[in-house]
């Protein structure tokens, strides 16, 4: 999963961010009611969003110096 986010394109990237902050937002409720069946899951998609996020800024900051 780590790399899986090198061969998508700016609009996938943005949309799976967003598939993967509602995610992250459910688990945490689940955390808190105390129905998870695994704890480095929490750790695992933040480290995602933030592996994502890094693709994102990159891309658009290629895009910017493209158009410039």
């Amino acid at each position: 999963m780590k790399n899986s986010f090198k061969d998508m394109k700016l609009a996938e990237m943005i949309v799976k961010r967003g598939e993967l902050r509602k995610k992250y937002f459910d688990l945490r409720f689940q955390m808190v009611v105390g129905h998870v069946e695994n704890p480095l899951e929490k750790r695992n998609l933040r480290r995602q969003i933030a592996r994502i996020e890094t693709r994102i800024a990159d891309a658009q900051r290629n895009d910017a110096e493209k158009k410039a």
